[in-house]
């Protein structure tokens, strides 16, 4: 392998303002769900102008899982979400006694299509819950119009896709809910966190009833609820990350064009019409031998890649569906997600250019 030094598929960016953020509320003594959380959740709605009310949580995951459940969400219902996402979704379908049903993606951006989705409803199915995939939209124009006129409920999962719009409406303002992930690679991280969109203020109360142990005032629990609550500490690093992500987005769009416009003989991501991509993942397409050109990228060239996903959940044991998804099937053997963090020079791009189109010349 070369003496480069590698360059990261994914980079978290931690400054010092994070840093005395988290001091000022160690100095405080409020470490546990208190302002800064409060303040986060608003200024997460604003920033996003998503027009309506957050809710923070300790992980992505308790926002899917708790989200469902303050929805009604449960046994004997059927949710249908993709395959091709990482198993969290389905996991917090699963996790509330409903059963996730899979359904298939559009190829050129790794969603959920209404037409998949329509072929796989039955008598027991409940709601849809499309993944904004690597950053892009789902196409919720076919999506809601899809759940209107079948009586379907929508909900969203935007784990990857902080900032990403719709035809004008940002990602997280048209389901019943929605997920922002604030895990450490994801666009924006709080540490470990995630943050619920919510349109329905019966749904918001239960979610926030449901975060802390079914209480609203203390020692008072109405419901049986969950420890899923955001420290403060997790907040004072949300607040500073929403301060920059606009900027690292910018980045991670002109990082994105870089690569798109120099790299030859492999499918680049498209941005469909009417959609903001934020890419959380710069993903081509390798058609063959997708994991020794991985491997040749970091052993030659010290380029680090990633592939998301290579296992389609229903494959997975925990699931081991039985499904029809020949585009699932093909970007689990395909796809290649590129480093496009913001965290990258021009010369790093420039390596990355060069050693796709070295390895595609070669044949590799």
């Amino acid at each position: 392998m070369s003496t480069r030094t590698i360059i990261a598929a994914a980079q978290p960016l931690i400054g010092e303002e994070e840093r005395a953020a988290v001091d000022k509320v160690l100095a405080s003594g409020m470490l546990a769900q208190g302002p800064e959380v409060a303040a986060f959740e608003s200024e997460f709605a604003e920033h996003f102008n998503l027009g309506r009310t957050c809710v923070a949580l300790s992980s992505g995951t308790a926002g899917l899982h708790l989200g469902l459940l303050a929805a009604g969400i449960g046994p004997g219902d059927e949710v249908v979400v993709p395959s091709f996402t990482f198993a969290a979704t389905a996991n917090a379908v699963a996790l509330t006694g409903a059963t996730p049903v899979f359904a298939d993606i559009d190829p050129d951006t790794y969603c959920l299509t209404a037409d998949s989705v329509e072929s796989h409803l039955t008598q027991y199915t409940t709601a849809v819950m499309p993944v904004h995939l690597y950053g892009h939209p789902a196409d919720m124009t076919s999506l809601t119009e899809l759940a209107e006129r079948r009586g379907l409920r929508l909900f969203e999962d935007a784990a990857q896709a902080h900032g990403a719009s719709w035809r004008g409406t940002p990602v997280g303002a048209f389901g019943e809910f929605a997920m922002f992930s604030l895990y450490p690679t994801k666009n924006m991280t709080s540490g470990e966190g995630g943050m619920v969109t919510v349109a329905d203020g019966d749904i918001e109360r239960r979610l926030r009833l449901l975060r802390n142990q079914g209480m609203e005032t203390r020692y008072e629990n109405e419901i049986v609820g969950y420890n899923a609550r955001m420290t403060d500490i997790h907040a004072a690093i949300g607040r500073e990350q929403l301060r920059k992500v606009g900027a690292w987005t910018s980045q991670r769009q002109h990082n994105a064009q870089h690569l798109s416009e120099r790299i030859e003989g492999v499918a680049v991501p498209r941005v469909v019409d009417g959609a903001v991509h934020v890419f959380h993942q710069y993903t081509i397409r390798v058609p063959e031998d997708r994991d020794g050109f991985a491997q040749a990228l970091l052993d030659e060239h010290g380029v680090a890649t990633g592939a998301f996903y290579r296992v389609p959940t229903h494959r997975l044991p925990a699931f081991a569906a039985t499904a029809d998804l020949p585009e699932t099937m093909r970007a689990a053997d395909e796809v290649l997600s590129l480093p496009v963090h913001p965290g990258l020079s021009e010369a790093d791009l420039d390596h990355v250019v060069h050693a796709v189109n070295n390895l595609v010349g070669a044949g590799a």
